[in-house]
Parts: C-alpha cells; structure tokens; sequence
C-alpha cells in the first residue's frame, strides 16, 4: 500500500536535485547510498558534498557527481585543534556557498558527521531546505547544531524523539540496502562449501570491515564447542583470517561485498557489533541477533543502540567484558524462543525498518512540495 502511494506521488518528480552529505565514517554515507538506486529510478539529479575522506571513494564510485570541501572536526573536548577548525568550518562554509549558488538543488539531505555543518548552514542561507538523518538513538554533536537549520529531522528509534526539537522530528527508521534482499540460499551454500543436508543452524559473525579483535578470539577460542551444534560464518575484518583454522562446518573471510546478501540468506543467527546501520539490516531481514556492542573508543551509542533492541525485544546483548561461553549460549537459547518471525511481526520498529527507505523518499518530495517547489523534467 505504501510502495504504491509512494510510486503515485513520485511519478511528477523526474528532475528533483537533491544534494546529499555526510562523512567521517561509513556509517554516514551508506544510508544515502541504500536510498541512490530509488532515487536514480525516479529520474532525481543526485550531488554529494564531503571531504577527501573515505566517503568519496565510496560516492564516487557509484558515478555521484562529488564536491570537496574543508571541514574541522566537531570536537567535545578542549584540544588546540580546535582552534585550528574553526578556520577549517569557514574555509568550508565558504565553499559551501559557491557550490550551493553554482548548482541550486532543490533540497539537502544530511546524514550527520563534522562535513554536513558548513553544507547546510549554506543551504540554510539560500533558503534551500535541509533535512537531516539521525542514526543513532542520541543525535551527535553535528546534528544537535543542525537541528537549528533543518526543516525536518528524521530518526531512527522510538527514544530518539525526546532529544529533538518536537515540531521537526519524524521517525522514519534507517535507510536499507535493497540488494541485500536479494540473496539466494543456494548460491551461500555453495559460495561456503555448505553441505544442504547438514541440519545444524548457521551462525554468522560480523565484526565491521575492520573485524572485532575480541569477537574474533571468541569464536576461534570456542569453534570445537560451537561446531557441535551450529555451523559458523565468521567475517573476521580485513588481514584477521586464520590460514591454520580449515574445519568442516567453518567458513571464514576478512570481508564481504557482494557476498553479504547470500551469507545473509543461510544464516538463522547474527552476531554482530551494535552500529545503527548494521543492526537495522539485520531487522529488516528479521534475523534473530546478539549484539555486542563497542564500548570503548565511541560515544556509547554502540550500548545505547543495543540496550534499546534489547528493551523491544529485537536481540540479546552481552556486553563485550562478558563475553564468554556460558553467556554466549545462553543467549542463544534465548533466541531460539523467538520462534520464527512473529515477534518482528508485532514490533513497530521491525515494522518501519523495511519501510523506511518509501517513507524517507516520500518525506524529501513533500518538503520541496511543501516550499513550493515546482518540479520539471530536466533534459
């Protein structure tokens, strides 16, 4: 119902140029990448501003036209870098302004990080609404600025509503990537030389693209036990495999790709870091998961993330210093009483998720409508 509401809307807006931004980690860039495909099917001219930093890479890669800019980091600590960003925001600032008159989107959509302030507050200026993503369940300290520029701010869990301004905030969910529910069972068997007839459920161990140091332990420290019972897929971060671990029933790789959907599709559990983006996934697929949240070298939204999955119903947790057998299989056990998919079924959160990409889209046409935008096929 709401695919075809939101196709019925979007047949008049072939032309819309939105203006993405966001950067300093993946977690800000990829939510925009999951909405691209959707975006580009429905005829929207698409720009990204950021630094030369890890987000242009991926941007680019997708053939998104890319504007660098300079931007300090937002820091909550004194530190005499400081001093030296404030300078970095207005050199920013200033090249903001030339792009946003050079090129004239119709909207800005941040997805947070230092790099989406000077964007925005340019884009303010012009009087070009901006709307901004939240990830995480407390805004961090470029989206609390932000609040101030923004026409609306989209958020992704049920808490996050009291740390924003009440007339802005929109809960949306996070943005997913549509490839990923695509995978074929077949193809993730053979990819890991998985037997069909081996009944043991398939546990898949997710660490980010640099690997968990202490989950990798873990598992190796553990496999004799866990293979009794479950088969093991373990994404181990890059230059973390183990060359002397070959056991029936263990498949291990520093990193997927492509393979992430087809790894996905096999597995009956993930365990996995608590990143907002992650873990939003693995709902939308309605796995059963155990969090092990980050908890040192971050804000804490790692803990705060998976303590609200856990309030809802939607993972186990253990925190990472609890890490052990004993604690490991008795949250198993306690995911093998979610039978099925029914208590996804039941959960608003779990609801949203395989929505929110309609829902975001359909929030970004209704502001330009809403500013009196009128939007033209653009030959």
């Amino acid at each position: 119902m709401l695919d075809n509401q939101f196709n019925k809307k979007s047949e008049n807006s072939a032309g819309l140029h939105i203006l993405l931004t966001g950067g300093g980690t993946a977690g800000h860039v990829m939510p925009h990448l999951a909405l691209y495909p959707k975006m580009k099917e429905l005829g929207w001219r698409v720009s990204y501003v950021g630094t030369k930093g890890m987000e242009k890479a991926l941007v680019e890669s997708k053939g998104i036209p890319f504007y660098v800019i300079s931007a300090g980091k937002l820091r909550r600590y004194f530190s005499w870098q400081n001093f030296l960003d404030i300078f970095r925001l207005l050199l920013g600032l200033t090249q903001s302004a030339f792009i946003v008159f050079k090129i004239r989107p119709d909207i800005v959509f941040s997805k947070g990080g230092f790099v989406s302030v000077p964007i925005s507050v340019a884009a303010w200026l012009f009087r070009i609404p901006v709307l901004t993503h939240e990830s995480d369940l407390t805004p961090g300290l470029a989206n609390k600025i932000l609040a101030r520029f923004s026409k609306s701010i989209f958020y992704s869990f049920p808490e996050t509503a009291s740390y924003l301004p009440r007339n802005k905030a929109i809960f949306t969910g996070l943005p997913i990537r549509q490839e990923l529910f695509k995978g074929e069972k077949d193809f993730g068997l053979k990819l890991c030389d998985f037997k069909k007839d081996d009944q043991r459920p398939i546990l898949l161990f997710m660490g980010g693209s640099q690997g968990a140091q202490r989950i990798n332990s873990f598992v190796r420290e553990n496999l004799g036990k866990i293979l009794l019972n479950y088969r093991v897929l373990h994404l181990c971060g890059k230059g973390k495999i183990d060359q002397k671990l070959k056991l029936c029933g263990y498949w291990q790789k520093d990193f997927a790709g492509e393979e992430l959907k087809h790894l996905l599709a096999i597995s009956d559990y993930v365990i996995s870091r608590a990143g907002a983006n992650s873990i939003y996934e693995i709902l939308a697929l309605k796995k059963p998961m155990i969090l092990i949240p980050l908890s040192v070298g971050s804000r804490g939204d790692q803990v705060l993330n998976a303590q609200s999955f856990k309030k809802q119903g939607l993972a186990e947790v253990i925190e990472e210093d609890n890490l052990e057998d004993s604690t490991f299989f008795n949250a198993l056990e306690e995911l093998k009483k979610m039978q099925g998919s029914q208590f996804h079924q039941k959960n608003k959160l779990a609801s949203t998720a395989r929505n929110a990409n309609e829902l975001i889209l359909s929030s970004l046409q209704a502001q330009v409508y809403h500013e009196g935008k009128k939007l033209t096929l653009k030959s």
